[in-house]
């Protein structure tokens, strides 16, 4: 078995010791719970989940691309939301990202995320190499 920790230019590492944003064993990607939060650490402009999913699914894309996978390989995502009531615009930013059949997926709402400002925050598991091309 091989463990490897995956990054990206285009996404900012968590503090040394906290957790890795992406992690392949055998293959498959995991990839931790991510938020619209940009280089600087602070929340994208808009407070929107539309917004906020677009970004965090960007992160994905480029996660699953430095692994040696695409996005067509996610095969399970948890969406953690504030605001269930506004499910609709998560939906219209994962099908940005996705096309044909969709990974299974989990929406729960919460309380709270890492900061107010936070409206969504996803994590998913990708099988490298296996998506419909």
């Amino acid at each position: 078995m091989s463990i490897q920790r995956v990054r990206s230019d285009a996404v900012t590492e968590p503090s040394p010791e906290l957790w890795s944003n992406c992690m392949v064993v055998n293959n498959i990607a995991y990839i931790s719970g991510l938020t619209a939060r940009g280089t600087d650490l602070n929340v994208i402009e808009g407070n929107d989940e539309y917004v906020q999913t677009k970004a965090i699914f960007q992160k994905f894309k480029h996660l699953v691309e430095a692994a040696g996978g695409s996005m067509a390989d996610f095969v399970k995502l948890t969406i953690f939301v504030t605001r269930i009531d506004e499910r609709e615009k998560v939906w219209k930013g994962r099908a940005e990202f996705f096309s044909g059949d969709f990974p299974a997926c989990s929406l729960v709402e919460v309380s709270a995320l890492a900061t107010p400002e936070i409206l969504v925050e996803i994590e998913g598991v990708a099988y490298l190499g296996q998506g419909p091309r």
